[in-house]
C-alpha cells in the first residue's frame, strides 16, 4: 500500500558504498543493500526471520551487538522502507545528494549484471540531478553523516522545504519552524556589523577551528574572520570567512560570492555565513570545481549552528541576545 497520508511519508538514507555506487543506483532505478547476497528476502515478514539467515551466511560475526545492529538494517531496507517514502543517497562528491521517490512493490532480488554487488534491491524513481549538501539544515547534514548504510531520517520539514515539497509539511511543522528560526534571526540582526563578525568568530571558535580572530572592518565585503581547523593532525583547513548581516528575505548574488573567492589565497577554503539566503546561482558558484570551495551557510543554518554550540559563546553574547536557544527537529 502507499503512503499517502503527510504523517506517513518517511525519509530513509541508504548509502551506495561511500558513492561508488552511487550511479547504478540512479541509472538502474533502486536503492539496493549487499547483505545475504545467497538468499532471496521477498517472502520475510518481520526481523525475527533474519536473525538466522544472517548468522549462517556470517557465522564469524559473534558480537549480538553487531548481529543485531546488522539485521536491524536488513529489516529497516526490507519491511519499514514502504512505497511513496522518500530515500537519499550522497553522491561519490558529498557536496551533493540524490533523491526519490520508492516506488509499488518495489522490492526484488536482483544479479550483478549491472555491475552493482549489492543484490536485494528497491525500485526508485529519481530526481533528475542531485541537490546540494548545504542546502540543508545542518541537524540534517550530521544526521547523515551516520555511519549507518540504511537509516531514517527525522528532519523532514528542512528536506521536504529544500526539495520543493512544502505541502508533505503539516501545518502545525511549518508554523514551529517558521516561528523558531524567525525570531532568533531578529535578534541576530540587532547586533551591529562589527558584533556580529565577532559572534562569527566565536562560533568558529567553538567548532574547533584554532586562532580564529576577527579580521574585517565594517562595510568592507572581504574577510571578516579567519582560522585553522586542524583534525587530530591528519588534515589541516585554514578558513577564510565572510559574515554579513542582512534582512531575512534578501538572497545573496553570484557576484558576491566571487567576490570572496577572489580573497582566498591558495590551498585556503572559505565561507560565507549570513542571517539571509543565496541565489540558485551563487550556490552553484560557491563548488565550481578548480576554485577554492566555499561553503554557504545561510540564516536558519547559522541558528541551527548557534544552538549546538550556544553553551561555547561568551557571556556578553548570550545577555545580548537574551535567547532561550534549542535545536529544532523536524
Amino acid at each position: 500500500m502507499r503512503n499517502t497520508a503527510k504523517e506517513n511519508i518517511s525519509v530513509y538514507c541508504v548509502r551506495a558504498d561511500f558513492g561508488t555506487y552511487t550511479h547504478h543506483f540512479i541509472t538502474g532505478g533502486y536503492v539496493a543493500i549487499g547483505w545475504l547476497p545467497h538468499n532471496d528476502l521477498s517472502e520475510i515478514k518481520n526481523r525475527d526471520e533474519i536473525y538466522p539467515l544472517y548468522r549462517a551466511e556470517y557465522p564469524m560475526d559473534t558480537s549480538n551487538v553487531v548481529i543485531g545492529q546488522q539485521v536491524g538494517q536488513i529489516a529497516r531496507f526490507l519491511l519499514e522502507i514502504r512505497s511513496g517514502d522518500y530515500v537519499i543517497t550522497p553522491a561519490q562528491n558529498t557536496d551533493f545528494i540524490y533523491f526519490g521517490i520508492v516506488q509499488q512493490d518495489a522490492y526484488y532480488f536482483a544479479d550483478s549484471s549491472d555491475g552493482c554487488p549489492f543484490l536485494h534491491r528497491k525500485k526508485v524513481k529519481w530526481h533528475t540531478g542531485p541537490v546540494q549538501r548545504s542546502q540543508f539544515s545542518v541537524p540534517f547534514q550530521n544526521t547523515i553523516r551516520s555511519s549507518l548504510t540504511v537509516f531514517n531520517i527525522n528532519h523532514k520539514t528542512t528536506f521536504f522545504t529544500t526539495i520543493g515539497k512544502p505541502d508533505l509539511i503539516t501545518r502545525q511543522e511549518q508554523t514551529v519552524e517558521y516561528n523558531y528560526y524567525t525570531s532568533i534571526l531578529n535578534r541576530i540582526l540587532e547586533l551591529d556589523d562589527r558584533e556580529f563578525e565577532i559572534l562569527i568568530t566565536h562560533i568558529l571558535n567553538a567548532l574547533g577551528f584554532e586562532g580564529a580572530e576577527h579580521t574585517g572592518k565594517s562595510g568592507d565585503g572581504g574577510v571578516d574572520a579567519t582560522g585553522e581547523l586542524n583534525v587530530a593532525n591528519m588534515a589541516k583547513i585554514k578558513l577564510f570567512v565572510q559574515a554579513k548581516r542582512y534582512k531575512l528575505d534578501a538572497r545573496i548574488t553570484a557576484r558576491v560570492v566571487k567576490e570572496l573567492r577572489a580573497n582566498i589565497p591558495s590551498g585556503g577554503q572559505g565561507a560565507f555565513i549570513t542571517t539571509a539566503d543565496f541565489q540558485k546561482l551563487a550556490k552553484e558558484i560557491a563548488v565550481e570545481q578548480g576554485f577554492p570551495r566555499i561553503g554557504l551557510i545561510n540564516g536558519e543554518q547559522l541558528v541551527d549552528i548557534l544552538a549546538e554550540h550556544w553553551d561555547d559563546i561568551p557571556v556578553e553574547f548570550k545577555e545580548k541576545l537574551n535567547l532561550k536557544i534549542g535545536l529544532v527537529y523536524s
